[in-house]
């Protein structure tokens, strides 16, 4: 089986500060490695994050939708029941294909490069670089969601809805909330 690895680094806010109670998109260095190729880009980090959790159910055909490795996230729109979230930013970006197959992921590069990974060591990967990014969160002030621009908290509360459904429900429902409004 082929090699899939994703890691981050030098995380910032947009501002270029280690901590910004104010912004919800996280950026800094993402570095994947699919089989011998190696893919670096200064992406948004929480999309990042949360497209390769959806790639965990999903396939993702290259270029159709966002790219796994985006530039930016400018806003969230969150679905009626705050459960998922569309996250738009620019059409920049590195992107890949990642297609089902029984009990193996086929990653697929825009030159047409193909890897076949286990889908469990492909999980691995995803879960630990998700579990890196949501660290970073943890660790800095709490975000403050604005009490007069509803579509931008529903936004940001769908996220994190849909993050821990797709990370298998890490935090019980209410706890991410009740989390930002501290």
């Amino acid at each position: 089986m082929g090699t899939f690895y994703i890691d981050a680094e030098n995380f910032e806010w947009i501002d270029g500060s280690k901590d910004n109670p104010n912004d919800f998109c996280l950026h800094g260095k993402a570095v994947a490695y699919i089989g011998k190729m190696k893919l670096e880009y200064h992406a948004t980090l929480s999309a990042t994050a949360l497209y390769l959790l959806k790639t965990l159910t999903e396939d993702h055909i290259i270029y159709t939708e966002n790219q796994i490795l985006p530039c930016c996230g400018h806003f969230y729109i969150p679905d009626e029941k705050l459960e998922n979230v569309e996250i738009v930013g620019c059409p920049n970006g590195i992107d890949w294909s990642v297609i089902h197959d029984g009990d193996k992921v086929i990653l697929e590069l825009e030159d047409g490069t193909r890897e076949i990974v286990n889908i469990e060591d492909y999980k691995k990967a995803v879960y630990q670089f998700a579990d890196k990014v949501e660290a970073f969160y943890n660790a800095c002030t709490p975000k403050i969601l604005p009490d007069n621009d509803e579509f931008t908290r529903n936004g940001y509360l769908a996220f994190w809805n849909e993050w821990h459904r797709r990370r298998k429900g890490k935090l019980r429902k209410g706890e991410m909330e009740k989390k930002m409004l501290l």
